[in-house]
């Protein structure tokens, strides 16, 4: 009588192709995503998001006041960053984004509870820029306001990463 031999099993050379089939996909899937990237256009998808926020908050402010804008909106043809801080603390050393306030003027605070008109019926909290401390706080939002002579308010990011500009106005 014959006898067979009923062992399976794989061999450890079949084992180590498979294992570097598998890391070789791996590494090709890995660079096809790019992770950096994306974590990059995310941020700026959250920026674009943040500014309408700010815009819409304000506008419906305006609505709500009869016509009348924010008490601390900065005035015609300045452009100032959203945040409660003072010049030291406001100072704007970004203009890559598009942030271009001067270092001696102080945030405009629109949720400011000592204003008569302000924005904490609107926002529960100003948005602050995803990429954080320690570039953006409260104090220093990392978004920007301006009023052309026209009264069209414009908000922008300071920090841009993958796209060129974000910033909308009305």
């Amino acid at each position: 009588m014959k006898q067979y031999n009923n062992h399976f099993g794989f061999t450890l050379l079949e084992l180590l192709i498979v294992a570097a089939v598998i890391l070789i996909l791996a590494v090709i899937v890995f660079a096809a995503i790019d992770p950096v990237n994306r974590i990059k256009d995310a941020r700026d998808v959250r920026r674009m998001s943040d500014v309408d926020t700010i815009l819409n908050a304000i506008h419906q402010s305006i609505v709500d006041n009869n016509g009348n804008p924010p008490t601390n909106l900065p005035s015609p043809g300045q452009e100032r960053q959203i945040g409660w801080g003072g010049a030291f603390l406001c100072n704007t050393p970004l203009t890559n984004g598009g942030c271009n306030t001067p270092s001696s003027t102080a945030c405009a605070n629109l949720i400011n509870p000592a204003d008569e008109q302000n924005l904490i019926a609107y926002l529960k909290n100003m948005p602050i820029d995803p990429l954080g401390p320690p570039t953006y706080y409260p104090f220093r939002t990392g978004y920007s306001v301006a009023v052309n002579p026209n009264g069209i308010i414009t908000i922008k990011a300071c920090g841009v990463e993958n796209t060129t500009q974000v910033w909308a106005s009305r």
